[in-house]
């Protein structure tokens, strides 16, 4: 019998949990069950070269702005293809779906990632429409999940929750090599504020900034803390000159796109995120898996990740002076901190396991329910 072929149609497989989280889903498939393959609506980014033999990546033809009443290149392409699924993910679900079934692909599924903020009406009139091609639409948190149903109406069993996971092998505590400190001229003794991903509004990094700039104003000790934020992303430029305005020139640094996570990890004293909305962050799943204390918004998803032993970690979102205390707290209290830290590996052991997640993904390819639907 041969492989399903199940068609991952993504905007691209550049920067960012949602790329990361494809890769790791085509790679963890069963190939002998499955053959994984890839279409990006634009080029195919730097993640794209770890799938050299695990799947083969397309790149979709121009689409004109007509397109979204009738993507005839898209069609054609899917059609060539010949998926047995096609699989959507967040940013391509309209004109994925709507090329999928008019390229008569049997099955649709999309997998929503998180909101947009602001999340326009328009986006929901155009989801809605979307929805009505789609057989399943995934949630990667259950708070999503209900704001979807809420939202979008969506009938009652086609909507299901499969939580985000990430390869705790991989992600695990390590020694800092000590090259980050090196490469950023910091001391031994200098505590790191992580953050790794995306450089976009909806990360608030620039909260994390002023959150910085008061917490260097109020501690009167040394050595201070920095912030390294791992990445880039459309605010790259504007975090750059607020960096300058706020004069954290030695304070802050954007090190940029950086293939080596784990060492990055090995560095930080604390993982942080500022998000304004979020579904299921894969990069703090991964910070959590390496052993790192957690200081996060309370949105989205972050609190079920962090479960109940954690919950003090979460701080209000848009609001630099409580993120700004709660990073005083934990870098005050190793001891407490540390303990944190092997909780949170712990908690992403037992519920966000990368395998678990693949296996309901593979249960939703073959038609088969992944979990308990929200109706």
């Amino acid at each position: 019998m041969s492989p399903l072929r199940v068609l991952h149609v993504v905007l691209d497989l550049d920067a960012g949990g949602l790329e990361r989280l494809v890769v790791d889903i085509v790679r963890g498939s069963d190939t002998r069950r499955f053959e994984s393959q890839v279409l990006c609506l634009r080029a195919p980014g730097r993640q794209a070269a770890s799938l050299d033999g695990m799947g083969r990546v397309h790149v979709a033809p121009h689409l004109s702005r007509w397109s979204w009443l009738h993507p005839a290149p898209l069609i054609r392409q899917i059609r060539e293809i010949a998926p047995d699924v096609v699989h959507t993910h967040s940013g391509v679900w309209y004109k994925a779906s709507l090329a999928a079934r008019r390229a008569g692909v049997p099955r649709v599924i999309h997998t929503d990632h998180g909101r947009p903020w602001p999340d326009p009406w328009s986006a929901w009139v155009v989801d809605h429409l979307a929805s009505h091609r789609t057989d399943v639409l995934v949630a990667v948190s259950e708070p999503l999940a209900r704001f979807l149903r809420a939202r979008l109406h969506v009938r009652p069993g086609r909507l299901r929750v499969i939580l985000n996971g990430v390869d705790t092998a991989r992600f695990r505590p390590r020694p800092d090599p000590g090259t980050l400190r090196q490469e950023l001229g910091l001391a031994p003794d200098v505590p790191i504020l992580g953050s790794i991903g995306r450089l976009d509004y909806i990360k608030g990094y620039d909260v994390m900034l002023h959150a910085l700039a008061q917490l260097s104003a109020e501690r009167q000790r040394d050595p201070l803390p920095v912030l390294v934020l791992a990445g880039d992303g459309p605010e790259t430029s504007r975090l750059q000159m607020l960096v300058r305005q706020l004069g954290l020139g030695r304070r802050a640094f954007l090190v940029g796109w950086r293939q080596d996570v784990e060492a990055l990890h090995a560095a930080f004293t604390l993982f942080t995120l500022a998000s304004r909305s979020e579904g299921t962050s894969v990069g703090l799943l991964e910070a959590m898996g390496a052993g790192l204390c957690p200081v996060v918004t309370d949105v989205g998803g972050n609190a079920a990740v962090l479960g109940p032993s954690l919950r003090h970690r979460l701080v209000a979102a848009e609001n630099p002076a409580a993120l700004a205390a709660a990073w005083r707290d934990a870098l005050g209290d190793p001891t407490r901190r540390s303990a944190d830290a092997v909780a949170a590996r712990q908690r992403v052991k037992h519920a966000y396991d990368l395998r678990t997640m693949v296996r309901a993904y593979e249960r939703l390819y073959v038609g088969e329910d992944a979990g308990a639907s929200l109706t």
